[in-house]
């Protein structure tokens, strides 16, 4: 039997809550660490993320999915594997999952808990890495769900390890993630202009990945 809802949206509000003060929290931790040099900046954000995400998904995954973003959870309602009444409860609790965990990062490094980002992230190559990095992550979910369901956890984490790296937009590949880094004007943050294209890419790669999936796994399903 499926967990009752109300504990799987805790679960995805609770892990997207972790999942965002990793992100920040190792940002603002890497950026004072680094003494300037930015990829060293970058690594320290990069790893704490990749592992955050193993862990949360082998601990929340049993409970909700740990889908944790909304592109995930709208791709597999678009599959028939989250109910359609469902999909918009999901959506709102990683919204607000994120929101408070980019405000616990702020509190942990004592920051103005209330912020708007400055960083811009904008332009053609951005949009199609976010569209990339998307396509990307949704075919390492599908293809480990078809094939190595126990594999999802370490594929998720070590795509978003590789894909900070290889994609220009150091893959947010997240709405909620996206919408919630619109909320820290530090190293991980962008600005709130640059969210709605970032958005949009992210769900033109998300559909390309179903669309793929669908081709690539015809007769598997979670």
């Amino acid at each position: 039997m499926p967990e009752p809802l109300s504990r799987r949206l805790f679960a995805e509000a609770l892990g997207t809550a972790f999942l965002l003060a990793t992100v920040i929290g190792s940002g603002i931790m890497g950026e004072k660490l680094s003494g300037g040099n930015v990829a060293l900046a970058l690594l320290g954000n990069t790893l704490p993320t990749g592992a955050i995400l193993v862990v949360l998904i082998l601990i929340f995954g049993p409970i909700s999915g740990a889908h944790f973003n909304p592109a995930v959870s709208l791709a597999f309602a678009l599959r028939g594997e989250l109910a359609w009444r469902e999909f918009a409860p999901y959506i709102a609790a990683q919204i607000a999952g994120g929101i408070l965990g980019v405000f616990a990062a702020h509190a942990m490094f004592e920051l103005p808990i209330l912020q708007i980002s400055l960083h811009a992230r904008s332009g053609l190559g951005q949009w199609f890495a976010e569209s990339v990095a998307s396509f990307g992550l949704l075919l390492a979910i599908f293809g480990c769900v078809a094939r190595a369901p126990h594999a999802v956890p370490y594929a998720v984490g070590l795509y978003i390890t590789a894909a900070y790296w290889f994609t220009a937009s150091t893959s947010f590949a997240n709405p909620a993630v996206t919408i919630a880094r619109a909320l820290s004007d530090t190293f991980a943050g962008i600005a709130p202009a640059g969210v709605p294209a970032f958005i949009a890419a992210q769900l033109v790669g998300m559909l390309a990945a179903v669309a793929a999936s669908r081709w690539l796994w015809p007769a598997t399903r979670a």
